[in-house]
């Protein structure tokens, strides 16, 4: 499975991404919260990395925003910009 890498988030302790889910808290009656997860990277192609571990097929990956969440932040999905996923990106001539 490949993910833009902007929806990576690079740390020392380990890469993570933040996965969409509805919540199971009564509180917040099926909301959509941000679930952070540790992942396993492989190989990188342009603007797309590789995941090996940690991310399932079907799964919805937060793209944009992360430094502002936590894990079981509260989100709304936004999907007017999407992410560059272009395996060899080549830069804009001005």
């Amino acid at each position: 499975m490949t993910l833009p890498q902007t929806a990576i988030v690079y740390n020392p302790y380990g890469n993570t991404v933040y996965v969409a889910e509805k919540s199971t808290e009564a509180a917040n009656n099926g909301a959509l919260v941000a679930r952070q997860r540790f992942i396993q990277m492989g190989e990188t192609r342009g603007d797309q990395v590789a995941v090996l571990k940690g991310v399932k097929a079907g799964e919805e990956v937060i793209t944009s925003g992360q430094l502002k969440l936590r894990n079981g932040s509260a989100i709304a999905i936004n999907n007017a910009v999407t992410p560059g996923s272009n395996p060899a990106p080549t830069p804009e001539n001005n």
